[in-house]
């Protein structure tokens, strides 16, 4: 009888650790976001068959994303732009763009598997990630759309704010994800993380040898 594998994400047994963060900051992981790498000619039969798809125009003002709720599309280069959903798996949205990409050239990358997503909110988001960005993350400059590629904690990632300015999406690599959840944990303690529930929620600690 053939082995049944079941998907698990990066962070799928970190729940009850960022629980301990709230109510100073809400954190959570978005699993298995449909990611897809673009590259076309921004004023090209592609660029403008793809936003007819998706239903969005392609964003090209460097270090900018839009969104319509299905898709969010992100400027990653002059060229080049990553397509994100939650809602389109990526079979699914691979069978739409392909054929416009073969027809009127360019290429199409599935990076699903490449990156995990982390989305966090809450009074203290934008102090805890001033402790490892470099990026001016005030309101005024780091406004709703903004979508850079950064370091956060020195880990490269794409830094999204998102709900309405409030919140940020942070898409890392899947090898780097559990060590930038121990930094968001140690960044957010001064905010008011309680030390036992930190305790509780970690990994029992083995015996010690008498």
């Amino acid at each position: 009888m053939a082995d049944s594998l079941t998907a698990a994400s990066p962070l799928s047994g970190w729940r009850e650790k960022f629980s301990t963060l709230a109510p100073a900051l809400h954190v959570q992981e978005e699993p298995f976001v449909t990611m897809f790498d673009l590259w076309a000619d921004p004023q090209g039969p592609t660029a403008a068959w793809t936003s007819d798809i998706l239903g969005l125009q392609l964003p090209t003002t460097p270090g900018t994303s839009v969104s319509n709720g299905t898709y969010t599309l992100i400027w990653l280069g002059p060229e080049e732009w990553l397509i994100t959903s939650d809602k389109r798996p990526p079979a699914l949205l691979e069978a739409a763009l392909r054929p416009v990409v073969v027809e009127h050239g360019g290429a199409l990358v599935d990076v699903s598997a490449q990156r995990t997503t982390i989305h966090l909110d809450g009074p203290s988001a934008r102090d805890v990630l001033a402790k490892g960005c470099s990026m001016d993350l005030h309101p005024n400059v780091f406004a709703d759309g903004t979508a850079v590629q950064t370091t956060l904690a020195l880990t490269d990632v794409i830094l999204v704010a998102d709900s309405g300015g409030t919140g940020f999406r942070i898409l890392v690599r899947a090898a780097f994800a559990p060590y930038l959840a121990d930094w968001l944990i140690d960044a957010g303690e001064e905010y008011g993380v309680d030390p036992l529930n930190l305790i509780s929620s970690s990994h029992t600690a083995e015996p010690a040898i008498r």
